[in-house]
């Protein structure tokens, strides 16, 4: 697949869960709950020990059903250590110029962190793939509808503070994904599978399109 392919398929649900665990073993418990429930696309964020032993058995066990992507890179020896595990894509809080090329270098998209105009015109100029809108907690969607009235060209996933009632108003404000952490997969396996459901129908609605469907080597045009 190439960059752009994977970009619209990691996204396509307009959900992108983020999973941070104690524990190698709570990481890919929570992911494998989440991928079961029907979520097409995760990132493991690599403060979780051991993170990439866990991308690498995710990535071996889902193949083409799902993209396992890194995130919270930081720099380019994280970023390569990341990809050589098999990640799909890596995620940031922050801009760093060396990730970009890190990733891209191996034909993965990055989906760079920024806070500002000017941090998001920076990533653009860089070839960011998708842009990590951090922290959005503290913010109101509408946000996002600022900037993109300015900068219209901004692929924008508000991340940090985003939760699954709020989720779709961002949608509706004109991001193309939201970013969102554990509360996702809270409670049993049946609750987290209704929760999923109904989220991925509500940022669907509120988009006022059809989700898209799920990645894979074939599974965008």
């Amino acid at each position: 697949m190439y960059r752009w392919e994977i970009t619209r398929a990691a996204l396509g649900q307009r959900v992108l869960a983020m999973v941070r665990g104690d524990s190698y073993d709570q990481a890919t418990l929570t992911s494998g709950t989440l991928l079961s429930a029907g979520l097409t696309s995760l990132e493991i964020s690599l403060a979780t020990p051991f993170a990439l032993d866990a991308v690498a058995t995710l990535v071996r066990e889902v193949g083409d059903e799902a993209l396992i992507g890194a995130g919270t890179v930081l720099d380019a020896a994280s970023a390569r250590m990341a990809v050589e595990a098999g990640a799909r894509f890596l995620a940031s809080p922050a801009l760093d110029p060396e990730v970009l090329r890190t990733g891209h270098r191996y034909g993965v998209p990055v989906f760079a962190g920024v806070s500002t105009p000017a941090e998001i015109v920076r990533a653009l100029e860089l070839g960011a793939d998708a842009l990590k809108l951090f922290p959005a907690a503290g913010h109101h969607p509408g946000r996002v509808r600022e900037i993109r009235s300015e900068l219209p060209q901004a692929a924008l996933v508000p991340s940090g503070g985003v939760g699954v009632d709020t989720a779709p108003e961002w949608i509706a404000a004109g991001a193309v994904a939201c970013g969102i952490g554990g509360v996702l997969a809270e409670g049993d396996r049946d609750a987290v599978a209704k929760r999923v459901e109904d989220l991925i129908a509500r940022l669907a609605e509120a988009d006022g399109d059809e989700a898209m469907g799920a990645p894979g080597a074939g599974g965008t045009e």
